[in-house]
């Protein structure tokens, strides 16, 4: 009997015209409102510029290697916004060396900001930008050679093939010749600047330089010997020709 009469339902004749007045003005309210409001466009945002590396560290409660986990995350994704994606050559590249710098700060024996700026952002089709993160790339490397070398390399092979810029990349080969001086560089790294002079057709520079290299005693890796030996011999065959 109870259930029957609470679940009974009241006709809409019981309902007050007062409330059903206010629900129709409600209801037309609400959308002249929606009709009025213009259809949103998804609008990219600029990248801001990042704090200090201390106030990343004191906001991670002083858990700075998993804050540079997290910004690395972050900046990586930033292209992917609501609404929309972003282009890489559509960002601000002088701003994410900012941040790279930060995120580096944060975890000093981390590689990924070197990383992202050699094989992401330097991989852009635009050339200026290209530019300036090659050029991050060489300022990271006079930091630290021993520790960017392989970062470099990468960077000459850009401006080599991406760039067209010879003397761009035999600027950063001699870098890594004079500046790498680690038992653990590999000598293909050190010995690329005599290829790059040879593809410049600097045939007598290149095997002065080799001569001089083998001449020194300073090359105690066998394998390295050798490759100069051979270096010298092709070298010494084309200025013949």
């Amino acid at each position: 009997m109870l259930n029957a009469l609470f679940n009974k339902d009241r006709p809409l004749r019981d309902v007050p015209i007062s409330i059903s007045l206010f629900l129709v003005v409600a209801l037309a309210l609400q959308l002249l409102w929606h009709n009025q409001q213009g259809v949103k466009v998804a609008q990219a945002e600029d990248l801001p510029a990042p704090l200090s590396a201390d106030a990343y560290s004191m906001a991670s409660l002083k858990e700075p290697i998993a804050m540079s986990k997290l910004l690395n995350l972050w900046l990586q994704a930033f292209d992917n916004q609501p609404g929309l994606s972003l282009s890489f050559h559509q960002l601000d590249y002088v701003r994410i060396t900012q941040w790279l710098d930060v995120i580096m700060e944060l975890d000093p024996r981390g590689s990924y900001p070197m990383l992202v700026a050699a094989r992401v952002y330097g991989r852009v089709t635009d050339k200026t930008r290209q530019r300036i993160m090659l050029d991050y790339i060489y300022q990271k490397f006079n930091e630290n050679p021993n520790r960017h070398w392989r970062w470099l390399a990468h960077a000459a092979t850009v401006a080599k093939h991406s760039l067209k810029d010879m003397h761009l990349a035999l600027e950063y080969a001699r870098a890594l010749s004079e500046k790498a001086t680690d038992k653990h560089v590999p000598y293909w790294a050190r010995d690329m600047h005599f290829i790059l002079l040879e593809d410049m057709g600097e045939i007598e520079t290149a095997k002065v330089l080799v001569g001089a290299l083998i001449e020194s005693g300073d090359i105690n890796d066998p394998y390295e010997l050798r490759f100069l030996t051979e270096k010298i011999r092709e070298l010494e065959e084309k200025s013949t020709n």
